[in-house]
């Protein structure tokens, strides 16, 4: 989900750099970061496989990346977003070895046609048990457990997947992930005191209205693909989405009952405060990092995200 209720210092400025409180590490992936140019968001790069990923919701259009024998890292997108959201942030995991996996929520651009409909017996909604078993269906195609990011809502669906399968986890990146239980639009830095007197489908077009209108200033390349995305994305599965994160359930005994590493991960303008995020990861036993960017630092800040990652897959042990 992007940043469209905050402001933010804009991804290509020069001066964006991690907080150096909370992350370390060297200068180069923050000088990486602050000369990434506009892309095509379209383009992977040469090698990426792109196939169907077999789920219960129906098939979710996925890329691969990277070794085929290379530990195993599955970056999952959140609320109207895809897996392209990943695709300044898989190049540097490849790069070191791992086998890069992410694919589209059900609903969601490619995986429009997975959703309710196609499950035994069929649902009416998109609810919290679609997206965690398709999650664990993609999770149980491979044997070894994986390094798993939850970006935003997805950070929430992650969790519930852990609680449940911690076999299939090697450790847990929350991107922006909601750091609150229950009625998290509540937290949100401009709009919480009154998201509570919004529905899910009002929310749902303010937050769609923002994107295309693009209050959060991307460049022109990331603009022009999320207005393409919008075309396939289907808008009942977003209304849906945004109900369910007006529910959150309170994942936080089991997820920090884990021993496995984990990293919250978030922009310094991110639509909830940092004070809400730091208490979140102390709640739950993770390390914080915190980048100059919005609600999207796999877009704003991918190199250094990436070291901070690799810092936690090595400290999982399973690095290659």
């Amino acid at each position: 989900m992007l940043d469209f209720l905050g402001r933010h210092d804009p991804w290509w400025r020069r001066d964006v750099v991690a907080d150096r409180t909370t992350v370390a590490g060297d200068d180069e992936a923050m000088l990486r970061d602050a000369a990434l140019p506009d892309v095509d968001w379209r383009e992977w790069p040469s090698g990426t496989e792109r196939f169907r990923s077999a789920a219960p919701s129906g098939g979710l259009a996925s890329v691969a990346l990277g070794p085929t024998d290379g530990p195993r890292v599955l970056l999952v997108p959140g609320a109207t977003g895809s897996k392209e959201d990943f695709l300044l942030l898989a190049p540097p995991l490849v790069h070191a070895g791992f086998r890069v996996e992410s694919f589209d929520l059900a609903g969601q651009y490619e995986s429009a046609g997975a959703g309710p409909w196609n499950l035994d017996p069929p649902r009416a909604r998109y609810d919290e048990r679609l997206f965690v078993d398709d999650l664990i269906a993609v999770l149980d195609s491979r044997l070894a457990p994986a390094h798993v990011l939850g970006y935003s809502f997805a950070g929430t669906v992650a969790q519930r997947a852990l609680s449940e399968r911690p076999d299939r986890f090697a450790s847990l990146t929350l991107l922006s992930a909601p750091p609150l239980v229950g009625q998290v639009f509540r937290g949100l830095k401009r709009i919480g005191p009154i998201s509570g007197a919004a529905s899910a489908a009002q929310g749902a077009g303010l937050m769609l209205w923002g994107i295309r209108n693009n209050l959060n200033r991307v460049p022109p390349g990331r603009l022009a693909f999320v207005r393409e995305r919008f075309a396939l994305t289907r808008r009942d599965s977003v209304t849906d989405i945004i109900g369910l994160m007006m529910r959150t359930p309170d994942l936080t005994e089991p997820t920090a009952r884990s021993t496995i590493p984990k990293l919250v991960a978030v922009g310094e303008h991110d639509l909830w405060p940092r004070s809400l995020h730091e208490r979140f990861a102390g709640e739950i036993g993770a390390r914080l990092a915190v980048y100059r960017a919005g609600h999207s630092p796999c877009e704003q800040s991918p190199n250094q995200l990436a070291r901070d990652m690799l810092a936690l897959f090595a400290e999982a042990g399973l690095t290659s």
